[in-house]
């Protein structure tokens, strides 16, 4: 227990250390004085998107019918729910944060254990929310733009964020059983094989379309970030989940 604050502890000063220390000046605009590290970084993750995250969500999409597919995709969706839902509280968003409970309950139960999104079907849409949102919501800056190895996209105040949403938000991982560690890295690897799979065509069409891939996903993510901070409407459905 100590050393897990310990950890996010860090994870928290490290974020909060780059976000307020002095930076190079930003000549592009795009709060990005880091570009040169970045895109280094950017392209490490390309290189491991191609040899391993494609070659296997393509398997996974030709290997694994459509429908269960979506039973998975709902199943990973449902767990992921109580951390939405403490994230609606945080901000605020009452109707939200009823949404997202009424989501769970009626999915957890009649959507047998999540497979199927019942909720969804009676007019109680799936909706995201996090940390990092939470903290802009709050006010925080988001700080200069940061591509992370692995998770891709981000900056400062969506690091803490993410470090948050994925140990103390999560009741799952304040629960240990026999076999849990295997429980808990099955249910990563399958998310990331997951959101791979379903942004497949999303993320082609972006590398065909774009000059530079870099700026393109760097313009996607700010708008991205800054729509769903101000609870906005605008269209982007059709995005890559960054």
């Amino acid at each position: 227990m100590v050393q897990l604050r310990r950890d996010v502890a860090a994870a928290f000063l490290i974020a909060l250390a780059l976000g307020g220390c002095a930076t190079p000046p930003d000549p592009t605009g795009q709060n990005d004085p880091f570009e040169a590290q970045n895109r280094k970084m950017f392209e490490l993750n390309e290189t491991l998107d191609r040899n391993v995250a494609l070659p296997v969500a393509t398997f996974y999409t030709h290997a694994v019918p459509h429908p269960v597919r979506d039973g998975i995709h709902n199943f990973l969706t449902n767990l992921n729910v109580p951390v939405i839902f403490a994230n609606d509280v945080l901000q605020g968003e009452a109707k939200l944060a009823v949404d997202s409970a009424g989501r769970f309950i009626v999915n957890s139960s009649v959507g047998v254990g999540g497979l199927i999104d019942v909720a969804a079907k009676i007019g109680v849409p799936e909706h995201d929310s996090d940390f990092g949102q939470t903290l802009g919501v709050w006010g925080v800056g988001e700080g200069p733009y940061l591509v992370l190895p692995f998770f891709g996209p981000s900056n400062p105040r969506d690091t803490v964020g993410l470090a948050v949403d994925n140990t103390v938000a999560d009741p799952l991982f304040w629960i240990s059983w026999r076999s849990s560690t295997y429980f808990k890295l099955g249910r990563t690897l399958l998310d990331v094989v997951d959101k791979r799979a379903q942004n497949i065509n999303a993320i082609k069409e972006l590398e065909k379309t774009s000059v530079d891939l870099y700026a393109t996903e760097r313009s996607l993510y700010r708008q991205h970030r800054e729509a769903q901070i101000n609870h906005g409407t605008a269209n982007l459905d059709n995005l890559p989940n960054f």
